[in-house]
């Protein structure tokens, strides 16, 4: 588990998910937790140990460290109507769940958080974490993932659809492909698997760790 979290920290410094700052009195610093899972394969055999930092984001005060926190959900209905159409064509299906997505979301608001224990700066043991990107608990974290794709998407071609704001499309000659995005679920199908593979890799080379 120390392994686990340690990697989870290294995670965090390479995004630099914060700056140490000195401590003041009007600082509203956010406690945090470390959570632990351990992952298996079907045959119930572990293959990892996974660690995570997560704010304690019902500590948070509206108005001060957070204003929207909304998030858009894919419409059932979408879903069904895309997979039909993958289904009749037998198009290829990819069910992507970007490693450590929230840590990519930006924070707009000011929000601060303890050193992890464990981890602290020798150099500075008393200052704080001052948040440039989003962790999981913050009540923003949501709303900044999204915000984060979508700018993403929309700057690689794809278009928003009007009826389903969680719903992107891609078109190129005779190519289509729709992205489908439920909290950091994406599902991608689409008529070409050359593009697919390569929209797949260029997310990943983006938000690599």
């Amino acid at each position: 588990m120390q392994e686990a979290m340690k990697q989870e920290i290294e995670a965090l410094y390479r995004n630099h998910t914060w700056s140490l700052v000195p401590p003041s009195n009007t600082q509203q610093v956010v406690g945090t937790k470390c959570i632990f899972k351990i992952k298996r394969n079907s045959d119930g055999i572990i293959y990892k140990h996974k660690a995570r930092l997560v704010v304690k984001g019902y500590k948070q005060q509206p108005g001060i460290d957070f204003h929207e926190t909304y998030s858009p959900v894919i419409k059932s209905s979408t879903v069904r109507i895309i997979l039909t159409l993958a289904t009749s064509y037998n198009w290829p299906l990819k069910q992507l769940d970007v490693n450590n997505a929230f840590l990519h979301g930006n924070l707009s608001e000011k929000v601060f958080i303890p050193q992890p224990t464990g981890f602290t700066d020798p150099f500075a043991p008393h200052h704080v974490c001052y948040l440039h990107k989003v962790l999981y608990g913050l009540q923003q974290a949501p709303r900044a993932w999204f915000d984060k794709f979508r700018n993403t998407f929309l700057h690689w071609g794809f278009r928003n659809s009007a009826t389903d704001y969680s719903l992107f499309i891609h078109k190129h000659g005779n190519s289509v492909t729709y992205l489908l995005i439920f909290v950091e679920d994406i599902i991608v199908i689409g008529n070409s698997s050359t593009f697919i593979n390569s929209f797949i890799s260029s997310l990943y080379k983006q938000f690599a760790h």
